[in-house]
């Protein structure tokens, strides 16, 4: 007896993904109609404005169809690369929303008059972070980065990148470890950590 093939694709994917990649324009519209609705529920489950949901799914069929001869039918589903391009673009909006934040409340708190420059120590520490994440793995200095930069918790830090919540919460502590032992080595922080990361939450 013949054993039931595992997970089918659905059909007409595979041609579809050909076409795709051959640049058939046809063919990028079917995918926008088939697969669009994944993309946005994607981006709508961690934006909350719907407008910048909507955004970032247009955005996602736009740099896969500029960049679809890297996509690899050997490497994946069509609409498995659709949803990788759309956490990217999902991460890419909440980093600039929150630089647009940081700037509206940077500005808000400035004195009259405007101070000469920033706080040497914090430009220091700063700098510091920066370059001990830098020396981080990459999975945990991507997870510190966007906890300390960009101020996201666990939770939405899995949601935008994918990975589990406890994989997150495990890269995020031993990255922290590893920060902490440098600089009780190197004496680079010998007080309070930097204030930023207290994001990493």
């Amino acid at each position: 007896m013949t054993a039931a093939r595992q997970g089918p694709e659905p059909p007409g994917e595979d041609d579809l993904a050909t076409r795709f990649r051959d640049g058939d324009e046809a063919a990028l519209r079917e995918a926008y109609d088939r697969f669009g609705r994944a993309v946005l529920h994607l981006a709508t489950t961690t934006l909350v404005n719907r407008s910048d949901a909507e955004d970032v799914t247009q955005a996602t069929f736009v740099a896969a169809w500029l960049g679809r001869e890297t996509f690899d039918p050997a490497k994946g589903s069509l609409v498995g690369w659709l949803l990788g391009i759309g956490r990217r673009k999902v991460v890419d909006r909440i980093r600039a929303a929150a630089r647009e934040t940081r700037v509206v409340e940077t500005v808000r708190q400035l004195p009259e008059p405007v101070s000469t420059g920033p706080d040497p120590d914090t430009v220091v520490d700063r700098l510091v972070v920066a370059d001990e994440l830098a020396r981080l793995p990459d999975e945990q200095r991507r997870m510190l980065e966007l906890a300390f930069y960009d101020d996201l918790t666990h939770q939405q830090i899995a949601a935008v990148t994918g990975v589990p919540l406890g994989t997150v919460k495990s890269h995020i502590r031993r990255g922290m470890q590893s920060l902490k032992r440098r600089w009780e080595v190197d004496g680079a922080a010998p007080g309070p950590r930097p204030a930023g990361l207290s994001g990493a939450r």
